[in-house]
């Protein structure tokens, strides 16, 4: 059995078709651009901007937005040629059976798993952090115990929205379309606010100098790290560990790529839109427009407000201290309110692309077959729901996820590479196929994409790698002992098979 054998365009599409494993088309242009802004606008935004000033770039974390929707840009326009071309559930994962073949797609599908699966139980417990801030400005305090594992024994808050959201994912694509408009309407309203009313109060000394100038890697403490917590490309290149500087805003720049995951979930939405070869490019384009647009914009504000050096990098509110530190205290309780409605949006989008990802899988028979069913009145494929949204209950419930939360980083990079590849091969190998969207010289673009993204991932700590090269040693383990041998490919002889069966039942 060949581990490069690929799925057909044609074979991924009449899959589509079949009854018991279709998906119901009810998504336009706007629901996917809403998607897409709902999955980027939450904890990135509220949380991220202040951080990575803070800890590596100041001001200049701005640039750093920059150069990751720069590298995300490339990419995107990878997607977007791929998800018109072939509309079918599983983003990259069905891109990279069509093109790079079997062992490559589940490579892909088990690193969409490590970025889906914990972005959305992550998520889930940033969500929890807001929660009990809103709750205790109305002077009600959840008890320690249920409020997370650090202090705690569960946490309750986070478990409990995953399970209420998977509920509301199982009834259908278009009701969970319209609560995502919602909370997305208002957490962009939210920030539209914060950036009019912070306008008033920035203080253009506070971005001098834009660039910080390079500092030892315990920044303005001066502290020491070791070297699985420095960047990878510091480590191979003997480069002296720093923060700040032109080094320090493209590390923060690796940093916040977890900002601009948004458009390849729009990706795995492809088979559920009514006209996915106009409607998916927008969306994923759409989206990531409009949140670079926000991203820099509020980046701007939260360091022109306050200086980058007065922000605490363990804060997990940064945006909403800053208001509170020059006395629009009001401003800090509606900035709360917005990131925690705009976390549940955030989690509800990862939890449907983790859900799509593993119902393209179990249709190839990489995973159960029995999972790849379709509700006949929803449309959505419950069973594989209910259990990606407990197993995501039950890590954000019990796993602490702070420093694992990288691995998204590091997950969606690898993702986004595979896919620059895959639309250079199918280009090639089917040149026949009709591309409502094709991307502009092909070949520089998807290089670049490339290159872009390799060294964001090399920006991220020895630390994660390892994590992220364990995480995929598991998979291939899962791969030989289960999924090659079910794979629905498995079970179809080669053409050459089938002439040699034939003649074969004709000996006397």
């Amino acid at each position: 059995m060949s581990l490069w054998r690929t799925k057909s365009v044609e074979a991924s599409i009449a899959d589509t078709e079949e009854p018991e494993h279709s998906l119901k088309k009810g998504l336009g242009a706007l629901d996917l651009v809403v998607f897409g802004v709902g999955v980027s606008v939450g904890a990135g935004i509220f949380v991220l901007t202040g951080q990575a000033a803070a800890s590596n770039a100041g001001p200049a974390v701005a640039l750093s937005f920059v150069i990751a929707a720069v590298a995300c840009a490339l990419a995107a326009v990878c997607y977007a040629e791929f998800a018109s071309t072939v509309p079918v559930a599983g983003s990259a994962y069905t891109f990279s059976f069509a093109t790079l073949g079997e062992l490559v797609a589940w490579t892909i599908g088990w690193d969409l798993v490590l970025e889906f699966v914990v972005g959305a139980a992550a998520v889930s417990t940033s969500f929890s952090a807001y929660l009990q801030v809103v709750l205790g400005q109305v002077g009600i305090a959840l008890p320690t115990a249920v409020t997370g594992v650090e202090e705690g024994v569960v946490n309750l808050p986070a478990a409990l929205l995953v399970l209420a959201l998977t509920a509301v994912i199982a009834t259908g694509i278009k009701l969970s379309s319209r609560l995502n408009q919602l909370l997305t309407a208002i957490k962009v309203g939210v920030v539209l606010l914060v950036i009019v009313v912070g306008a008033f109060y920035v203080s253009t000394a506070n971005w001098s100098p834009f660039v910080p100038p390079s500092q030892g890697s315990g920044g303005p403490g001066g502290g020491e790290e070791s070297a699985l917590t420095t960047p990878l490309v510091q480590t191979l290149f003997g480069l002296e560990p720093s923060v700040f500087g032109v080094g320090g805003v493209v590390a923060a720049a690796a940093l916040v790529f977890f900002a601009f995951i948004g458009f390849d979930v729009v990706a795995t939405t492809a088979e559920e839109t009514r006209r996915p070869q106009r409607d998916v490019p927008i969306g994923i384009l759409g989206s990531l427009a409009v949140v670079t647009v926000l991203y820099v914009a509020v980046s701007l504000i939260v360091t022109g407000v306050r200086p980058y050096t007065e922000i605490d990098p363990d804060d997990g509110a940064p945006l909403a201290t800053a208001f509170t530190a020059i006395g629009v205290g009001w401003m800090g309780s509606v900035v709360a309110v917005g990131a925690c409605l705009g976390l549940v949006a955030v989690t509800m989008i990862l939890i449907i692309g983790q859900t799509r990802v593993a119902f393209a899988m179990a249709r190839d028979g990489l995973l159960p077959r029995s999972l790849a069913r379709t509700d006949p009145r929803t449309g959505t494929p419950v069973r594989i729901t209910v259990i990606t949204g407990s197993v995501i209950a039950v890590l954000a419930a019990f796993v602490p996820l702070s420093e694992l939360s990288l691995l998204v980083n590091i997950g969606t990079l690898f993702a986004f590479i595979l896919v620059s590849v895959g639309v250079v091969v199918l280009r090639r190998t089917r040149p026949d196929l009709q591309r409502s969207f094709r991307v502009p010289v092909v070949g520089l673009v998807a290089s670049l994409s490339v290159l872009a993204c390799l060294y964001l991932m090399l920006n991220l700590t020895l630390e994660t790698w390892i994590r992220f090269v364990v995480w995929m040693a598991l998979g291939y383990v899962v791969y030989f002992l289960y999924a090659r041998r079910h794979s629905v490919l498995a079970r179809q002889p080669a053409p050459g098979e089938r002439g040699q069966r034939r003649s074969s039942t004709h000996r006397p």
